[in-house]
């Protein structure tokens, strides 16, 4: 069978007049260039050059394997570096799977700078609360919850969640704030639906672990849009800090007994395989990561009391 590096090393000692100037190029011993030559005329069965101490010709034969065959090497290796270099740069399409709401929580207008910093990527979202079967439906990359040692392969931890308590200044200024765990009973409190009564919600504290009886006139069986129900004053909710980030930003909502939180699902980056990442795939999963865990960061730190503020300095 023809090996195409040594038609490749014919070639370039061609071009080069040299054995010896040949070798050089290609960063081989003169000897082993010699015997490759050899062997491709030994596979070939026919002479293709003529060797002397000062001269190297070629055969007819050689004049025409040279001729056929010297501009399918250039388009092969042609054809290899525009593929490396192409994989160096972000471009193509990125197919992602992600939770209903993941725009929600990652805005539209991150996705805008994104294309914008990277204008040969097209970006296709596959929004789904179900898991998406990553071989089957050509994903290139997914964004779940979950733990990171349930996920596989998980690629990487984006950010651990947490869950914290939540209400509107509308309903605070309405109803007061509560100063104990335990006054969250009196309260109007936003739970994820359930046939199972009463609620009850385990928070970790000042204390360790505390736990406390709730109810309220409104459940739902969606984060979203218990989130929605939150701003509009309709109680108090425990929700996940990434889920409610923007709205703290904004104002919308405010942090409820900030010393209480619950330890809620990893948020994971998934990948069908860890190996040849393209560069654009590799690109949205930085920025994603960067974003999001930029988001949480400041939010945390934001909402954090001002007594555990004082403690870390």
């Amino acid at each position: 069978m023809l090996d195409l590096n040594e038609v490749r090393m014919f070639v370039q000692v061609v071009r080069a007049h040299s054995f010896a100037e040949a070798a050089r190029r290609l960063s081989v011993p003169p000897n082993t260039l010699s015997r490759r030559i050899r062997q491709l005329e030994a596979t070939l069965d026919t002479r293709l050059m003529q060797r002397s101490t000062r001269k190297l010709t070629l055969t007819a034969a050689g004049h025409v394997f040279y001729e056929r065959c010297a501009a399918a090497v250039d388009g092969v290796l042609e054809a290899g570096k525009d593929l490396v270099d192409g994989s160096q740069k972000p471009m193509g399409s990125v197919r992602i799977a992600a939770p209903a709401d993941f725009l929600d929580l990652f805005p539209i207008d991150w996705v805008a700078e994104f294309l914008v910093l990277h204008p040969q990527v097209r970006l296709d979202f596959v929004l789904n609360d179900g898991r998406a079967d990553l071989i089957d439906e050509g994903i290139d990359v997914a964004f779940r919850g979950g733990n990171s040692g349930d996920v596989h392969p998980v690629f990487r931890q984006i950010t651990a969640q947490y869950f914290n308590l939540v209400a509107s200044p509308g309903y605070v200024a309405a109803r007061g704030m509560p100063n104990s765990l335990q006054e969250l009973a009196g309260h109007d409190c936003l739970t994820v639906s359930s046939p199972q009564r009463p609620v009850v919600w385990v928070l970790q504290g000042p204390n360790g672990a505390e736990e406390v009886r709730v109810s309220g006139r409104f459940s739902a069986n969606s984060s979203r849009v218990l989130t929605k129900s939150c701003v509009a004053g309709l109680g108090i909710a425990m929700l996940p800090t990434m889920l409610i980030a923007p709205d703290l930003r904004a104002g919308r909502l405010v942090r409820v007994l900030p010393d209480y939180r619950r330890d809620g699902a990893d948020f994971n980056v998934v990948l069908p395989s860890r190996q040849q990442i393209p560069a654009a795939v590799s690109a949205f999963i930085e920025f994603v990561t960067e974003r999001l865990r930029s988001m949480v960061k400041n939010t945390e730190c934001e909402s954090k009391p001002a007594s555990r503020r004082r403690s870390m300095r």
